[in-house]
């Protein structure tokens, strides 16, 4: 089914009780990628028209950016007349300077895909055709660019592009380019050159953005490639347990795996849509293999990822491309504690004791009770904005 690039608008809407101070949000899904915000104060119940709209900015091209928020700026990613291009605003809306970083991707569903990062005094950005870039966070300044496609020795680029935001481990910026010379490997922050490869295995990328688990003493880089999840030593690159989807799924494997992996207490659950199993695994002691804990085949979430609240996965999942419902899973079994069908599937992140879910396919946007008794919807409207799918 082919689906129309998405026109990226920022939209801003009053959500808080009061005046707060925002928390940072310095990378996808936000400050440890699990879609949970600290922030504090905001509203139990909107109005039935809506959160008042306090400004919204148009024109910046195609694709499914999501935002970065650090420091008063807000950061993202547009893509015009085949250009990738970032973009900055402080938080009244107003453009602060944006900066392009050459082609991004033009093939199925063209425009952006990755969201930035914010690390210190520098932006990192990773595009649609694989290329690794290092901004200057005041002027917007390249400081280094390192075309990973190429330079791994990347086969084939997946159909849809490459969709990794970077992950930052100390100096170390994590990328998944699943070439011939290495699936996964780290580049120094500061100048791009290569600290490690993993060439222990070389299978292909599948959209999906990395996530940290820290465990046994070690730092581990958990991610889905095209035929398997891996763990990574992020100290040397080192392969430390990998788990076929062949295990636990049944084939054909489809290779379109975007949700990131959830880390929590040394499980790792991870899911990937269209009717394949979701699967909770334990990290051993030392984190240098895993079990598998349990197999669901409810909640297969298609990308909008899922949070962990008190002891329960929330997210959504696949019925088809333009369809499913949302799930409430027990962390521990995976027994599934409620579905429920809302207008579609689509993405979700939890702040201030309330899951936001965002339906993809016509910009709903619910306010939801958190809860394993069922589907508590409080408030709910519709973010008009934009074209297309509502993907970021």
């Amino acid at each position: 089914m082919k689906y129309q690039a998405r026109l990226i608008t920022i939209v801003v809407i009053a959500m808080a009780g009061s005046v707060t101070l925002a928390a940072d949000w310095p990378q996808f899904r936000g400050p440890h990628r699990t879609g949970k915000s600290a922030e504090t104060g905001l509203l139990k119940e909107w109005p039935a028209e809506g959160p008042k709209l306090l400004w919204s900015v148009e024109g910046l091209g195609t694709g499914y950016s999501s935002m970065a928020v650090v420091d008063g700026t807000i950061y993202t990613l547009g893509m015009t007349d085949k250009q990738g291009i970032l973009f900055t605003f402080d938080l009244k809306g107003n453009p602060k300077w944006q900066k392009p970083y050459g082609r991004d991707w033009t093939g199925s569903h063209p425009g952006v895909r990755s969201t930035p990062t914010i690390d210190g005094e520098r932006i990192y950005v990773i595009s649609g055709n694989c290329g690794v870039y290092c901004f200057d966070k005041k002027t917007g300044t390249i400081i280094w660019h390192v075309d990973a496609y190429e330079k791994f020795k990347v086969k084939k680029k997946p159909s849809w592009g490459f969709a990794e935001s970077p992950l930052l481990i100390g100096e170390k910026l994590i990328c998944t380019p699943g070439g011939s010379e290495a699936t996964m490997v780290a580049l120094n922050k500061v100048n791009g050159r290569v600290i490690w490869t993993s060439k222990e295995i070389t299978e292909p990328s599948s959209y999906c953005s990395p996530t940290l688990c820290e465990w046994g003493g070690r730092n581990i880089i958990v991610n889905q490639t095209a035929e398997s999840i891996i763990g990574v030593d992020a100290d040397n690159g080192k392969l430390l347990w990998r788990v076929p989807f062949t295990d636990f799924q049944s084939p054909p494997i489809k290779a379109i795996n975007p949700p990131a992996p959830y880390h929590h207490n040394g499980g790792v659950y991870v899911t990937s849509g269209y009717n394949d199993k979701g699967v909770m695994l334990k990290l051993s002691a030392d984190g240098a293999s895993v079990t598998r804990k349990w197999v669901d085949e409810t909640l297969d979430c298609h990308h909008g990822h899922v949070v962990l609240i008190e002891g329960c996965i929330y997210g959504a999942n696949w019925i088809g491309n333009s369809n499913g419902n949302w799930v409430c899973l027990d962390w521990e079994t995976g027994k599934v504690k409620w579905e429920k069908h809302w207008f579609n599937k689509g993405s979700i992140i939890y702040a201030d004791g309330m899951l936001y879910c965002y339906e993809e396919k016509n910009g709903n946007l619910g306010l939801v009770k958190a809860s394993p008794d069922g589907f508590e919807l409080v408030s709910s409207f519709r973010i008009t904005q934009g074209n297309g799918r509502h993907w970021a």
